[in-house]
């Protein structure tokens, strides 16, 4: 068989494999959009949570959104815009909640964070910083792997995690680029990438500065337990989990996506040359560096200083995107280098998360899931949120996931003799490492930039991490919190 015959036969066993999941997403939403009223979810208090018209198509659009994005038929970007269209023709949300969504605060955050990493590597801040990363972790493939999921881990301590890898993204980019294994993607080339997006997750959970659902999740916590936890109270508890994860996923890493070389013969003095060859630094690196610390800045006082307070956060860090252009640092050609594919993605994760909120869809989801866990042992129980929180958060934002699943599981805690700390806190882990489906967290969708992996692939090695984390939750809920001095248990 010739080249161009073998090519022709994986085109056709490509659009095959295209056409048929096309139409297993439509039939899917198809049955489920005509299937007869489903029955109400049933808290144990005897509330009941009816399944409306616009809730069960709201479930009928997820699977289709979800089926198209895992096997990719289309661009996911184009799925996203499908998800708006979708709501609007079936009347499921009005056509301006569907669409606004798309230019939700969160979406335009991502948009900012995405602009910021842009300015490190058009300044040459990035190429800098990779050099200097190269000199310290030497030519190891496997302290490359662990050093840049460190730095990466640490920022996430004192900045949102969807910034973290805008800013690390490109930097990775610059340290592949010196790996030499050609144009197609390499084991190396995934697990850098994609590591970059699960070590942004398991760094986040550590503070409250990594993500807004800390701050979520304790606000309920507040409303319904009466009781505060503290900035230190969850680094406390949230810091040995991280951090372990941070290492078991570098051991995953390092098994799954074993580096095709071990040793980059002549790296380190190869980046001290092209460190040096950069000269000193210049005055665009100085404005965007000063631009985005100051950024970071109010982000991080935004809660001690009075009037910064009511400012939304994406109108912070959209401010930097603003102040690039009006000095110099971007110009107008640099638009078109904007992954918008990206940002679409995720105007329709958020659009597809409110349909299901707003409908009721995710509330009665998770009713239906927590009620079989009434009668269970606690460590079940708990463990049973943790895995809801999980897949919840791989298709809508975690706010939301935490904002339905908390409050249902607070109240059928007591019943079962859980204490509520160590539920608020198994989930927040769980919230914060979506490994499955790359609208499950911004770093997700920044790694799948780098075209190193399919959404197929992100979602088959998700299975094995995701796994590895309900582990460690496990471990965490039953030995390593109550030896920290976590309450598990409450008397009935």
């Amino acid at each position: 068989m010739t080249e161009q015959e073998m090519a022709a036969s994986e085109n056709n066993y490509f659009n095959w494999k295209r056409l048929f999941f096309i139409f297993f997403g439509i039939s899917l939403f198809t049955i489920v959009y005509l299937s007869p009223s489903w029955p109400d979810a049933v808290d144990p208090v005897g509330k009941h949570f009816p399944l409306t018209r616009e809730a069960k198509a709201a479930l009928a659009l997820f699977l289709l959104a979800g089926t198209w994005w895992i096997f990719e038929v289309v661009p996911i970007g184009v799925t996203s815009l499908l998800i708006g269209v979708l709501q609007a023709l079936f009347l499921i949300r009005p056509a301006k909640a569907a669409f606004n969504d798309f230019m939700d605060p969160s979406v335009m955050f991502i948009f900012a964070s995405i602009m910021i990493g842009f300015v490190f590597t058009k300044t040459g801040l990035t190429r800098r910083l990779a050099y200097r990363m190269l000199i310290i972790v030497g030519e190891k493939t496997s302290m490359i792997y662990l050093g840049c999921f460190v730095v990466t881990a640490a920022l996430t301590h004192i900045m949102a995690h969807t910034a973290v890898a805008a800013t690390i993204y490109p930097l990775l980019l610059i340290i592949y680029s010196l790996y030499e294994e050609g144009e197609e993607p390499t084991r190396f080339g995934k697990g850098l990438f994609i590591g970059m997006a699960y070590i942004a997750g398991a760094g986040s959970i550590v503070t409250l500065l990594g993500a807004a659902r800390g701050a979520v999740a304790i606000g309920f916590f507040k409303e319904i337990m009466g009781q505060e936890i503290t900035f230190f109270q969850l680094s406390y508890y949230m810091f040995p989990i991280g951090w372990l994860m941070v290492f078991i996923l570098w051991g995953f890493f390092m098994i799954f996506f074993k580096p095709e070389k071990k040793v980059i013969p002549g790296l380190r003095e190869r980046a001290k040359n092209l460190s040096a060859a950069l000269g000193p630094i210049t005055k665009k690196e100085i404005l965007a560096s000063i631009i985005v610390l100051m950024v970071i800045l109010a982000l991080a006082l935004r809660s001690h200083i009075s009037f910064l307070e009511p400012v939304n956060k994406s109108a912070i860090v959209l401010i930097s995107t603003v102040l690039f252009f009006l000095f110099g640092v971007l110009d107008i050609d640099d638009l078109e280098d904007i992954p918008w594919n990206i940002i679409l993605l995720f105007g329709g994760a958020m659009s597809i998360g409110l349909c299901l909120w707003e409908t009721g869809a995710a509330e009665w989801l998770a009713v239906n899931w927590l009620v079989m866990f009434k009668e269970a042992n606690w460590f079940i129980f708990v463990l049973g949120i943790a895995f809801f929180m999980m897949l919840m958060t791989n298709f809508i934002m975690n706010v939301a996931a935490i904002s339905i699943v908390l409050p249902v599981a607070l109240v059928i805690a007591p019943y079962l003799g859980v204490a509520a700390e160590v539920i608020i806190f198994a989930s927040l882990v769980t919230a914060g490492m979506p490994f499955l489906l790359l609208v499950g967290a911004a770093p997700n969708a920044i790694a799948y930039d780098s075209k190193q992996f399919s959404t197929g692939e992100f979602f088959l090695y998700g299975i094995p991490a995701s796994i590895i984390l309900m582990a460690v939750v496990a471990l965490a809920v039953f030995v390593i919190w109550p030896i920290m001095g976590m309450p598990v248990t409450i008397p009935r």
